[in-house]
């Protein structure tokens, strides 16, 4: 008899972030890969900063840094 393979997390998980500054970015989506284990949701900002920083060196405008994230309700 074969062996099951384990579930492999495909997806996202979408947020939504706010800054500093007020303004809001709606449902950002993350690998659901970066979401949950041992570190919770910190894994998260990171790669939500570094989406900011690539979106900054595109259109010549810088976020600010983020003030808050919470999963989008589905």
């Amino acid at each position: 008899m074969a062996k099951k393979k384990a579930p492999v997390e495909t997806g996202h998980v979408l947020f939504d972030i706010i800054y500093e500054d007020g303004s809001r970015s709606s449902n950002r989506k993350v690998p659901r890969a970066l979401v949950g284990g041992l570190d919770g949701d910190d894994p998260v900002r990171g790669f939500i900063e570094e989406q900011d920083r690539e979106i900054a060196l595109m259109s010549g405008r810088p976020r600010g840094p983020i003030k808050s994230m919470t999963r989008s309700p589905n």
